[in-house]
This record gives structure tokens, C-alpha cells and sequence, in this order.
């Protein structure tokens, strides 16, 4: 049996993922924010062109990566299905689920229950684009999403938020259990 931090690779899990993400969401990460020192070096470690300055404040694509990778899902930082950029951008998340059949990608309109530790892309939320942020669904709650994020409303500090399932959802991905690229 093969180990990544502890953790079975054979028993990487969306659930394992949702707690780990909740785990790491509470700590919790952050940037450059008040005079504090950022504390996002083991997110970003996994991005070799990165450093903590040039990752302040666009880091929420990375912490997806870093959670998935603690929960021991094998995935490359930049899988070949990623065109425009690798796993610390969202579109890079969205290429990635698109391009590998064994990886789920729901848009919005899709008939499509997210469940926890499913991954959801977000257009809009703090800039008018697409692509602008992603989470892990921790629950879902009538209309409401409950999700472990990196760099939460834009404050540069990682958090658990509720957001409306509304027009700034763009997708589902889920990533099947025991997934390895």
C-alpha cells in the first residue's frame, strides 16, 4: 500500500477530501493580511514557478490542489489535459476535468446532485469573469452550498463559507474515489 503524508493513496476518498479540506480551511491559510507573515508556503510548494508573492490573494485554485493531494489523490500539477495553465488557476481545473473521462464535470444546468468533496467552479464571484474561484463542497443545504475555500471572499485568508446555488456556479467536478492520474 502506497502512502502520501500519512494518508493510503488506495483509500483516497471525496469524503477524506471534504475533512481535510474543512481541516485546512479553519487553520487557517492566508496571505500577506495585516502584517502578518503569509503561511501559504505548503499550498504553494507544489507549484514550482510560484512564490509567495506572486501567489498573494490567487491562490483558491491551489488550495483545491493541496487539499486533493493531503486526501492522497495522485494528480500532477499540471496533468497534459491542462492547456492554459496547471492546478493553482481555475480554468486549469476545468480543462483538467474536462479533458479525463474519469473525472466528472457537471455544468450548473446539468441534472447533477453535488455531494461532499465534490469541487465547484464559480464565475463572477469577486470579479466579472469566468473562472474566478473554486471550493470543496463540504454540504449542501436547500439552495445553499457549504464550502472549505482558499483565499475566502477575496480576503486572502482560507474559511468555510455558504454560498447560494445561484448564476455564479459554473460547474461540478468529482474525482473518483481511489482516483490516481
Amino acid at each position: 500500500m502506497k502512502y502520501k503524508n500519512g494518508v493510503s493513496m488506495e483509500n483516497a476518498t471525496r469524503k477524506k477530501l471534504a475533512e481535510i479540506a474543512k481541516e485546512k480551511a479553519q487553520l487557517p491559510f492566508h496571505g500577506y493580511i495585516s502584517g502578518q507573515v503569509s503561511n501559504i508556503e505548503p499550498i504553494i510548494q507544489h507549484f514550482p514557478k510560484w512564490n509567495l508573492r506572486d501567489a498573494d490573494g490567487l491562490w483558491c485554485a491551489a488550495f483545491v490542489y493541496y487539499c486533493c493531494i493531503e486526501a492522497g489523490f495522485v494528480i500532477p500539477y499540471r496533468p497534459n489535459e491542462c492547456v492554459s495553465c496547471n492546478l493553482a488557476g481555475c480554468l486549469g481545473w476545468e480543462e483538467y476535468a474536462i479533458g479525463d473521462s474519469r473525472i466528472e464535470y457537471h455544468k450548473k444546468a446539468d441534472c447533477f446532485l453535488p455531494e461532499a468533496g465534490d469541487i465547484v467552479l464559480y464565475d463572477r464571484v469577486f470579479i466579472n469573469q469566468e473562472h474566478d474561484h473554486i471550493g470543496i463542497i463540504l454540504d449542501i443545504n436547500n439552495d445553499t452550498i457549504i464550502a472549505a475555500e482558499g483565499n475566502i471572499s477575496h480576503d486572502n485568508i482560507s474559511g468555510i463559507t455558504h454560498r447560494p446555488i445561484d448564476e455564479h456556479i459554473r460547474a461540478y467536478i468529482r474525482i473518483p474515489n481511489g482516483y490516481k492520474y
